[in-house]
């Protein structure tokens, strides 16, 4: 009698013990199922979002190889070794002021608050691209006198950018002004005119006409704004003064 209950509590432990092993290799098996399923996710995902990141990366490749560089001023080339890039533009009417550019500083231009009603003036060492001075005349209320002095006291070998504003001419009561300005190369100024809208970049000491001149007239038929011709526009590179 002992014999038997004894082997019946023996199988009642053992039964006992299969169950609680069976019921763990299931825990495990569920365990390890999901871990392979939310890996099997999250590498999805992961090759989703490295394929996103690989192609995205493709398309801004591509698209700054196809965007054009950016050359100073923004101009629209490069210019050769020893050469000073630069861009201006006349004022429009009397409202929006000059703007002169050299080598990608802005030396004058209405945001920078130095330009004014008449001719704008920047003066830049021909050796080394630097600024000297920048300075403007008013060719209708104000005085010639003091313009005159100043093309008197250019040195040699300075580049000279000049763009009108508004009216930059008629305070030309003598040619004076009109000679010293064609000495640096203009060969518009003897024309220019009452509210003409004209650009200029020569140099003091040059010994050729300057190739780097634009002139729109006032003509009442073809003026962009009222009372004002159109804004008049040029870039180009200036060769850099040798020894």
């Amino acid at each position: 009698r002992q014999l038997e209950k004894y082997k019946r509590s023996v199988g009642s432990l053992l039964q006992s013990s299969l169950t609680r092993a069976a019921k763990l290799v299931v825990v495990v098996a569920i365990f390890l199922l999901t871990f392979y399923v939310i890996s099997q996710v999250f590498e999805i995902k992961m090759d989703a979002n490295l394929g996103h990141i690989f192609a995205r990366s493709a398309l801004d490749a591509a698209a700054r190889a196809t965007k054009p560089p950016r050359y100073k001023c923004g101009i629209s080339k490069a210019c050769p070794e020893k050469h000073f890039a630069f861009k201006m533009a006349s004022g429009a009417a009397n409202v929006v002021g000059p703007k002169i550019c050299v080598e990608d500083n802005v030396l004058m231009s209405g945001v920078k608050n130095n330009v004014g009603r008449g001719i704008n003036v920047a003066l830049v060492n021909g050796k080394t691209g630097e600024t000297i001075d920048t300075k403007f005349f008013d060719m209708w209320g104000g005085d010639v006198a003091p313009f005159i002095e100043f093309l008197k006291s250019i040195q040699d070998g300075t580049i000279v950018l000049m763009g009108t504003y508004d009216d930059g001419a008629t305070k030309y009561v003598t040619n004076e002004a009109r000679k010293l300005i064609a000495e640096l190369g203009s060969t518009s100024i003897t024309n220019l005119g009452f509210r003409d809208n004209w650009v200029f970049c020569g140099g003091k000491g040059i010994k050729t006409k300057s190739p780097f001149e634009q002139h729109i007239k006032n003509n009442k038929d073809t003026n962009k704004y009222e009372g004002w011709p159109e804004v008049v526009e040029m870039e180009g590179c200036i060769p850099q003064k040798q020894d």
